[in-house]
């Protein structure tokens, strides 16, 4: 995500915490912390699908999901 972006989010917020946002703001507000949150955890799949785990006998295993039960 763009520090652009980031800086208008953290403007946002710091508007909403002192005078309060108009509608229009607070549309733009959420578009923009949905982008975040999506860019946060697509970055964080991509460093997970890249992890490796050591076994005891020193063998490496990719880090895999963990099934859902």
């Amino acid at each position: 995500m763009e520090q652009q972006k980031i800086d208008r989010i953290n403007a946002l917020a710091h508007k909403q915490k002192t005078v309060g946002l108009t509608e229009a703001e607070q549309e733009e507000q959420k578009i923009l912390r949905q982008e975040f949150i999506q860019s946060y955890v697509g970055n964080l799949r991509s460093q997970l699908e890249q992890t490796y785990i050591m076994d005891e006998h020193g063998q490496k295993h990719k880090l895999r999901r963990k099934e859902e039960q």
